[in-house]
């Protein structure tokens, strides 16, 4: 991918693999380094992981006791939660390398996470979107709002199947 910086995913003690399986083909789509995750739910459930595209081959999935610990000197801590003063998706500017932290599908991220993050971002929906939709949407805004030169029609060759080889033509084709 040509994303300028990195981007890595944490997430708080996921329940569901079916969300972390998700999570990790949204980090490969959209070229996140890394997914770390906390707690013990997701590896009692590890048995029903769904791994995409065996994107694991290619992103390391790292359970860790502290999200805090792992940035960087460099890197920024971002919250992905509902919280009260979090600036809306569409008016944040990502920094250029970025460790965002997802709270669970069933609870929020620490408040003591929250108190040392360097900015805390929300996506403004109509009631909450599940895990795995709202690191879809937070990562395709980073990378929607990147300056990146992107070759179109070969990002389309790349990204699709062997099912689909679909071509839209401008002109209308007129058959004798």
């Amino acid at each position: 991918m040509e994303n300028k910086g990195s981007a890595a995913i944490a997430l708080c003690n996921p329940k569901s693999p079916s969300n972390v399986g998700a999570v990790m083909r949204a980090a490969g789509c959209y070229g996140a380094s890394a997914i770390y995750y906390s707690g013990t739910r997701f590896e009692k459930a590890a048995k029903y992981h769904l791994d995409t595209r065996n994107i694991s081959n290619q992103i390391p999935l790292t359970p860790v006791e502290s999200f805090t610990e792992l940035a960087g000197k460099h890197q920024k801590l971002v919250c992905v939660e509902l919280a009260e003063g979090a600036t809306p998706l569409p008016q944040f500017t990502h920094p250029e390398d970025a460790l965002y932290i997802f709270g669970p599908e069933d609870g929020s991220i620490d408040q003591s996470v929250v108190d040392v993050a360097d900015a805390v971002v929300y996506v403004p929906t109509i009631g909450c979107m599940n895990l795995a939709a709202t690191v879809n949407v937070l990562l395709y805004d980073r990378m929607a709002k990147q300056n990146n030169t992107i070759d179109h029609g070969e990002r389309i060759k790349q990204s699709r199947d062997i099912n689909n080889r679909l071509v839209y033509r401008r002109e209308p084709v007129v058959e004798d």
